[in-house]
């Protein structure tokens, strides 16, 4: 008779889950719970937001294809599990039209599910992605060299810097690609409820009439444990339909709007798909 392997917990993502659900009882919902790198400003000579540079376009070929690579690893090895995906039809209308996709944001995998959900429709073949100043310009390793060249779309404390993603923003919108914004800003793991969004992503949708494509990813246990010592989760990505801003309104209230709108689609595949009211 073998003896069952037990594989205690991670410390630090118990520590993780003791500090979301302290942060979720203040309401500190757009913080960062993880020990990310510090953030080193970003400059604008520091990133090619097009991509318009000989050599910007080889990184772009070369992290993209090693990203690709990875992710399958990570299917095949039960690292990241993709159970279900639900409404594929609403991103497939969509796929020549730019749009920015919001998705719930609770592991750094999830938005290696979304590209694997969309993967055979996207257009221009890579997913464009906002991601914060900091895992650009100081994040470690491999992950940091696909950040860096991924598509991404820094954030910046710098002025200039913002302009130039503004710029950005509107130029791949009216190139009808699509840009995945994490509206609740902070990385919460495991963390199955939506959270209060922020105004960021749809603002730049009401500013360049774009729609948002909303994705909502629900989760539970597989069978299989990780090596922190927690279940890997199997996913459902939901892709909801695309909410459209209104003609009549202006962009802070289509921004409004639309956050109000993405929010309460999220808050009703989480009620329906577990069953249980939205609390926090």
């Amino acid at each position: 008779m073998s003896a069952e392997v037990t594989i205690e917990k991670d410390k630090g993502r118990l520590e993780i889950l003791k500090k979301i659900e302290e942060y979720e009882k203040s309401g500190r919902f757009t913080e960062d719970v993880e020990d990310d790198p510090p953030t080193i400003p970003l400059t604008p000579d520091k990133v090619d937001y097009l991509n318009k540079k000989l050599s910007s376009k080889f990184w772009m070929k070369f992290a993209n294809t090693l990203a690709r690579r990875h992710i399958n690893k990570l299917i095949k090895n039960k690292q990241l599990i993709i159970k279900e995906v639900i409404g594929l039809e609403n991103y497939i209308n969509l796929k020549r039209t730019g749009a920015i996709i919001t998705c719930n944001h609770f592991n750094a995998f999830d938005n290696f599910a979304v590209y694997k959900a969309i993967e055979k429709h996207v257009y221009h073949k890579e997913l464009v992605k906002v991601c914060r100043e900091g895992n650009f310009t100081n994040f470690p390793g491999f992950y940091g060299f696909l950040f860096r060249h991924c598509n991404t779309l820094p954030l910046s404390s710098n002025v200039s810097t913002m302009k130039n993603f503004v710029h950005a923003v509107k130029t791949y919108l009216s190139q009808g690609r699509q840009i995945l914004i994490y509206a609740e800003q902070a990385m919460w793991w495991n963390y199955k409820k939506p959270r209060p969004l922020t105004n960021g992503a749809f603002k730049l949708a009401a500013e360049n009439n774009a729609p948002i494509l909303p994705f909502f990813i629900t989760f539970e246990d597989s069978q299989i444990m990780g090596a922190d010592g927690f279940p890997v989760q199997e996913y459902t990505i939901h892709i909801l339909e695309p909410i459209y801003p209104k003609k009549e309104l202006s962009a802070r209230q289509n921004a409004e709007y639309m956050k109000n709108t993405n929010y309460q689609m999220w808050k009703d595949v989480y009620e329906k798909t577990y069953n249980i009211p939205l609390q926090y």
